[in-house]
């Protein structure tokens, strides 16, 4: 067994772990670092493919951006966790069996030789001769460019709905409501007051007189 293969069976088997630890830590705050050494280990494997820029990429926006963003969400939004995890365990059962079939089934599709796995070339050759950056810039950019974009809409509308939720229902966030702007009335806003001219000499006066009679 070769070196590349001993460290790729070292990162699954963490990989497989801090997935697991993900969704059965009951504390969010520890499934988050689990899930930054999903994403670490991850970037290893990308790094074992020769895929420095996807490996840097998967650090830099997922653990330095995604894991970032929810902490924060779930640091606001004030979740009750043991609600959401009640009959968490009694159901693992039926999602452990679940996740063994897929896992077979995975596994028995990648063995075939219908998969072509056994005809892959390494990528050695390839990577030193071109950008590996250059090849991802020219084909996301071209091939892929319509779900390129969609996923960036997507992406910000998930990001304006997180805004809105953490704005929902707080007592010290102040918000205006568009509707209530639009039907509002002058008379609501705006009140005149008549009142009589007064000259200054004769306001001055006043105030002398009053003066002299306290």
């Amino acid at each position: 067994m070769s070196f590349q293969a001993v460290v790729f069976y070292i990162l699954s088997a963490i990989l497989i772990f801090a997935g697991f630890r993900v969704v059965t830590a009951k504390n969010p705050v520890h499934a988050a670092l689990y899930l930054v050494l999903a994403f670490f280990t991850a970037s290893g494997h990308w790094l074992l493919l020769q895929a420095e820029f996807l490996a840097i990429a998967l650090v830099l926006v997922y653990v330095g951006a995604v894991t970032v963003l929810f902490l924060f969400v779930v640091m606001m939004l004030d979740i009750n966790v043991e609600k959401l995890r009640a009959g968490f365990w009694s159901h693992f059962p039926q999602a452990a069996i679940v996740a063994l079939i897929m896992m077979a089934e995975i596994i028995l599709v990648l063995s075939s030789p219908e998969a072509g796995l056994s005809k892959v070339q390494p990528l050695a050759d390839t990577m030193a001769k071109i950008s590996n950056v250059k090849v991802l810039g020219s084909q996301l950019y071209t091939t892929y460019l319509l779900p390129f974009e969609a996923a960036a809409v997507i992406l910000l509308l998930a990001m304006v709905a997180a805004i809105g939720i953490t704005q929902r229902q707080r007592k010290d966030s102040k918000a205006m409501d568009p509707g209530m702007q639009v039907r509002v009335r002058r008379d609501d806003r705006v009140r005149i007051v008549k009142m009589d001219a007064v000259k200054p000499e004769a306001a001055a006066a006043s105030e002398s007189n009053n003066e002299q009679q306290a």
